[in-house]
């Protein structure tokens, strides 16, 4: 079966943020772009649960870092740099294929 008619989705439903990006005009802008803010407020508890989301991010980030090429990054071209990025995410996904963690 073929994917839902129209255009394909942009706009995320939520957004994860740590303390750092708590402003009522960053709050604000995503609930005009119908975007749930899901950002821990200073001086408050963090939200349960935002720290395993978080780290998955990280994680992520740290990997495609290993490269060289996407840390600082060279290209100029989006169209170039996009590939770099799917180069790397194709060789992470087959490093943890062929050597699955113990």
């Amino acid at each position: 079966m073929a994917g839902r008619v129209g255009h394909p989705r942009k706009r995320p439903d939520a957004l994860l943020g740590d303390k750092g990006h708590d402003s009522n005009p960053n709050r604000q802008e995503l609930r005009k772009r119908r975007i749930l803010p899901v950002i821990s407020r200073r001086g408050e508890p963090d939200i349960i649960g935002l720290g395993k989301l978080r780290y998955v991010v990280e994680q992520t980030f740290a990997q495609l870092h290993q490269f060289k090429r996407l840390a600082v990054r060279w290209e100029r071209r989006l169209d170039l740099h996009n590939a770099f990025v799917s180069l790397a995410c194709a060789l992470i996904c087959w490093r943890r294929l062929n050597n699955p963690p113990s």
